[in-house]
């Protein structure tokens, strides 16, 4: 073999293991949509690609729209159930839950078949104001007693947030001209991402409990959890022939964790008992699955809940 031959295979080598590392690395760091998210209390993200495929979602008939919702899909050609391909959320606690703001403010962007110029007039015909950041127009739109500012950032993604100011949305610009970098993203992020199971359709990190939050404690399914809004969870739904659900709180101690483990145990087996006589629906079919398939472990500091959802929950989602 000469010695360009030799050279030659060396640089193609070198070339390929640079490829493989660089997916390596793509398949380890958080999605696109989830690094631009600016810091914040919590982050939930949802691939919905995948999720309308498990779920046969083509099969399913549209909804009846509300006028104003059908004016928009007839206005934009968007229609957010059928074109929303994943959607990164970060949660933000409000300083005073009772203001007009309410206990929680949200940031996000969403990535899909949805941006273009019918959006951009629709947009525009909605805005009270506008304002240009980063070479981007952000319109800011009155929306249930808060204003909503959303802008097109890229060919297939939308920033939307209805936080008091405009420090977030302006966040999620400046972080999309570093997004090519794997690791970016908020702090919350960087602490906590390496803690979601791998291939998670959906996932959250942090005090994803706020939107549950009444009166600081977080409720589901009606029922009362023995957690706080502001405890750190890492939550995750994932398909493996079956869809299940694992829930890990970090507790302030290890002895923390076994008390809340304990508790948690106990109203597992006293939700099952009151779910028996429900009548069968989707929402009580699904709590009643994942009440049957609930175990509740503890691992030192963490306090792990899992559980087996029916296929139809993607429906849901």
């Amino acid at each position: 073999m000469s010695r360009r031959t030799r050279r030659t295979l060396l640089i193609v080598a070198a070339v390929l293991f640079l490829l493989a590392v660089a997916v390596f690395l793509r398949s380890k760091a958080p999605p696109e949509a989830a690094r631009l998210l600016p810091e914040s209390d919590g982050i939930i993200y949802i691939n919905f690609a995948p999720i309308r495929t498990l779920a046969h979602f083509n099969r399913v008939p549209p909804p009846q729209r509300v006028p104003e919702y059908q004016q928009f899909v007839d206005a934009t050609g968007i229609d957010w159930e059928r074109d929303v391909d994943q959607a990164a959320i970060a949660l933000h606690r409000m300083p005073d839950p009772n203001g007009p703001n309410g206990p929680v403010a949200y940031s996000m962007v969403l990535v899909g078949k949805i941006t273009g110029s019918k959006l951009n007039r629709w947009l525009d015909s909605h805005a009270t104001s506008r304002e240009t950041y980063a070479g981007h127009t952000i319109y800011s739109i009155p929306s249930e007693g808060r204003i909503v500012r959303v802008s097109q950032i890229g060919y297939d993604m939308v920033a939307v947030s209805n936080t008091p100011t405009p420090e977030q949305i302006h966040s999620i610009l400046d972080r999309h001209r570093t997004a090519a970098l794997p690791f970016a993203g908020s702090s919350l992020l960087q602490q906590h991402y390496h803690d979601v199971p791998l291939l998670s359709l959906a996932w959250g990190v942090g005090q994803i409990g706020l939107p549950f939050s009444e009166s600081g404690n977080i409720h589901v399914f009606g029922f009362e959890l023995p957690l706080q809004s502001d405890s750190t969870i890492i939550a995750s739904i994932r398909w493996t022939g079956s869809l299940h659900l694992r829930v890990e709180e970090i507790a302030p101690s290890q002895d923390a964790a076994a008390s809340q483990a304990a508790a948690l145990g106990t109203l597992v087996t006293v939700a099952r008992g009151f779910s028996i006589p429900l009548k069968s629906n989707k929402a009580n079919d699904t709590l009643k699955e994942l009440l049957k398939t609930a175990e509740v472990t503890q691992h030192n500091d963490r306090v792990v809940v899992t559980a087996t959802l029916p296929a139809a929950f993607l429906t849901g989602l």
